[in-house]
């Protein structure tokens, strides 16, 4: 399929990327307040080493996962495209900052017929476009989409400057001609939402920034878009409330408490399927269900450990 499009976040999936599955760990993990706390403490004498090396069966249980994921993907119909795996220079050059190969959803977003690399804030994933970026190009090409990318973040201040700009695809929400852009401190920031807004706007959409309550990694943990009329939200932890937009929207309500453990990045099918992960099925699942839709469970517990779960893990490129 050459096309490029996406129209919403529930719109039919007819062609995604499935990340891979790979991790080096900085040697001194920074900005770890979005993981539980039982999770960071297995990272703190990992640093240098990849996730395979330190839990090499959870490595086959996490790779596992994205494979059982791509199955029900497959099994209504889309086209499943992987990133390449690291190279060895990639995961030996820089053990001290790490690499990641892990989560496709935040090197790289799309809305509309618009590709556009995004710009990360944690000095181990600013690399993580490459083993993704000739498959973009080659589906850019071949549609002859535009494909953009955010300018390299400044660290003239060093690697915590605040500059950036830092625009991170988990950040990014979109439905129809309205783009929502969320902003915790820990991905995206002010001069990210403003390249968007700029770039986008004369466009024809409407760009409007959702601020997040600063321990809330991305605008995905805390709002998922299931169909028209209905979402799934923590309205605990945007700063300033629901966007006008889904005010009368029916909502399924979760905890500020339960955002670390990814309970609300499922990732729609279409407007009728849902996946989610079973350890969800007593609560946000039996909700969707009795809404009705049909909710296909998988267990994305090492995914989630990892700080992310199914709409982190892929990235959709047809959607309409």
């Amino acid at each position: 399929m050459n096309k490029i499009m996406v129209k919403s976040e529930f719109a039919p999936l007819k062609k995604v990327v499935v990340t891979q599955s790979e991790f080096m760990i900085p040697e001194g993990m920074r900005d770890t307040s979005f993981l539980t706390p039982e999770h960071v403490e297995r990272f703190l004498n990992a640093g240098g080493k990849s996730y395979g090396e330190v839990f090499p069966e959870e490595q086959k249980r996490w790779e596992k996962e994205r494979e059982e994921l791509i199955e029900v993907l497959e099994s209504y119909g889309a086209e499943v495209l992987r990133p390449r795996l690291l190279t060895d220079f990639e995961k030996n050059r820089d053990r001290e900052e790490g690499c990641s190969n892990f989560f496709v959803r935040d090197p790289f977003f799309t809305i509309g017929n618009v590709l556009i690399e995004g710009s990360l804030r944690f000095p181990y994933r600013r690399n993580e476009i490459l083993p993704v970026r000739d498959l973009i190009m080659e589906e850019a090409f071949k549609a002859n989409a535009m494909y953009v990318a955010v300018p390299k973040p400044d660290i003239s201040e060093g690697y915590d400057s605040e500059k950036g700009p830092f625009l991170e695809g988990g950040d990014v929400l979109v439905y129809n001609n309205h783009v929502f852009v969320g902003k915790s401190g820990l991905a995206s920031n002010d001069n990210g939402y403003y390249w968007l807004k700029n770039l986008m706007e004369p466009m024809g959409y409407t760009v409007t920034q959702v601020p997040l309550k600063p321990d809330v990694l991305h605008l995905d943990c805390a709002m998922s878009l299931v169909r028209e009329g209905l979402m799934i939200v923590s309205e605990e932890a945007l700063l300033y409330g629901v966007p006008e937009l889904f005010q009368d929207w029916d909502k399924i309500l979760v905890k500020a408490k339960e955002i670390e453990y990814l309970t609300i990045n499922g990732l729609p099918v279409s407007e009728d399927v849902y996946i989610a992960d079973i350890q969800f099925k007593d609560t946000v699942g039996i909700e969707l269900e009795r809404r009705g839709i049909k909710v296909e469970y998988l267990d994305f517990a090492i995914s989630r450990s990892m700080g992310g779960s199914f709409r982190c893990s892929t990235q959709a490129l047809v959607r309409d």
